[in-house]
């Protein structure tokens, strides 16, 4: 029968990519990937030579119902996106969707995801979280980071380097300054590292030191 495979990557380091997942990868008909060049080093470097579709965020409303259309026919699938697990704040979710509607089998598999690693190793409760992911450019922001103020569980989200110093800032605004924060850069590269402490100290550490890489900042509850 004819599957959507959703198949995560790795969000650094090359090594972490599964057996399963490169051959899953080599066996469908067409790979669909956020970005085809960043997608292309990945297959190259595991001698994959499935055929890749591009499928990102301004394309994949226009191509959900032709990709549906197409699995129908009997075309397997495979969505990858440039790092990490399809659908987790990047494309995946619209055609996950579309497929469930139409009785299209799907199967995700297991693979790398940023926030896990940067939960277990913020030394903050995990028992209980919310992934947040990226919070609201603009709009809305400012009830979001109030609506979470209140908020008891351990909280995740990812953040862009050129908008760290600003999130911290918002988050001893809001959160108050002696919140235990742990924020995980670059992570499974050679420069990876996590930064641990009260919001102020890590707000601190970061404007001494200019943000590089891309951030999962873990957030502890309101106490």
């Amino acid at each position: 029968m004819t599957k959507l495979y959703l198949v995560p990557t790795p969000i650094g380091n090359l090594d972490d990519m599964t057996f399963r997942a490169v051959k899953v990868l080599k066996e469908v008909d067409v790979i669909l990937a956020e970005d085809t060049r960043t997608s292309g080093k990945l297959l190259k470097h595991y001698d994959i030579a499935t055929p890749m579709q591009s499928h990102h965020m301004h394309n994949e409303h226009k191509v959900v119902e032709s990709l549906v259309r197409r699995l129908k026919e009997g075309t397997s699938m495979a969505l990858i996106t440039d790092a990490g697990t399809p659908a987790i704040s990047d494309p995946g979710f619209l055609l996950t969707r579309a497929c469930v509607k139409n009785n299209i089998a799907i199967e995700c598999l297991p693979g790398a995801t940023a926030f896990v690693p940067a939960l277990v190793n913020s030394g903050l409760p995990n028992d209980k979280f919310i992934f947040e992911g990226f919070l609201p450019p603009k709009k809305g922001r400012q009830t979001r980071l109030k609506l979470l103020a209140e908020e008891t569980r351990t909280m995740i989200f990812y953040e862009s380097p050129h908008k760290l110093l600003k999130t911290l800032t918002q988050f001893a605004d809001y959160f108050g300054g002696d919140r235990l924060v742990s924020v995980s850069r670059e992570l499974t590269k050679l420069y990876e590292e996590t930064v641990r402490g009260t919001v102020v100290e890590v707000l601190t550490h970061f404007e001494n030191k200019a943000p590089k890489g891309e951030f999962v900042i873990v957030v502890e509850g309101r106490r």
